[in-house]
């Protein structure tokens, strides 16, 4: 696999981190707006705002979030299937992109659309979903940081049998 150099993966990091805020922002916007609309805040106003953000911020930058983490992980040491962490950020992010892409952001055009007509059971998950949401960055973000569990069983016999591969073409020469 090919890997880039350490000035591009930095680059490719800082682009990650970056988006990810980015992402982790307009989600607390989301939430900050359906917790003020469950306090009284206008639905009316508070509800095409919402729809506002979550179609022109929070859904692109949650697609693009995945395609940087995607490309940071295969053009960097950490790979995309070879370590644990990574492989549940990935299946945490990819969850999460498609309750975006396809439940979330079609709720939220549905409530800018009827604004104060939107039923109860409506407005209450406006601020589940992006409660939710927070705590999935949030626990993704923890393993960024901490990188728990270690390297994954396949690829490490993979890579074991890489370095023997190595070894022995190196004592035929």
């Amino acid at each position: 696999m090919r890997r880039i150099p350490p000035t591009a993966r930095k680059a490719l990091l800082t682009l990650h981190l970056v988006t990810s805020l980015g992402w982790l922002g307009a989600d607390l916007t989301l939430l900050t707006l359906g917790v003020a609309a469950q306090r009284g805040a206008d639905p009316a106003v508070v509800y095409p705002v919402a729809a506002l953000v979550g179609t022109t911020l929070f859904a692109p930058l949650s697609v693009l979030v995945w395609l940087v983490g995607v490309a940071s992980a295969l053009l960097t040491p950490w790979g995309l299937l070879r370590y644990r962490w990574v492989l549940v950020k990935l299946v945490i992010t990819t969850v999460m992109v498609g309750l975006v892409l396809f439940l979330l952001t079609p709720n939220l055009r549905h409530a800018g659309a009827l604004g104060a007509a939107l039923p109860a059971r409506d407005r209450a998950d406006l601020v589940i979903a992006p409660a939710v949401s927070t705590s999935l960055m949030i626990i993704a973000t923890v393993l960024s940081t901490y990188k728990p569990w270690g390297r994954r069983p396949a690829a490490r016999a993979v890579t074991m049998a890489a370095r023997t591969g190595h070894d022995r073409a190196a004592t035929r020469m």
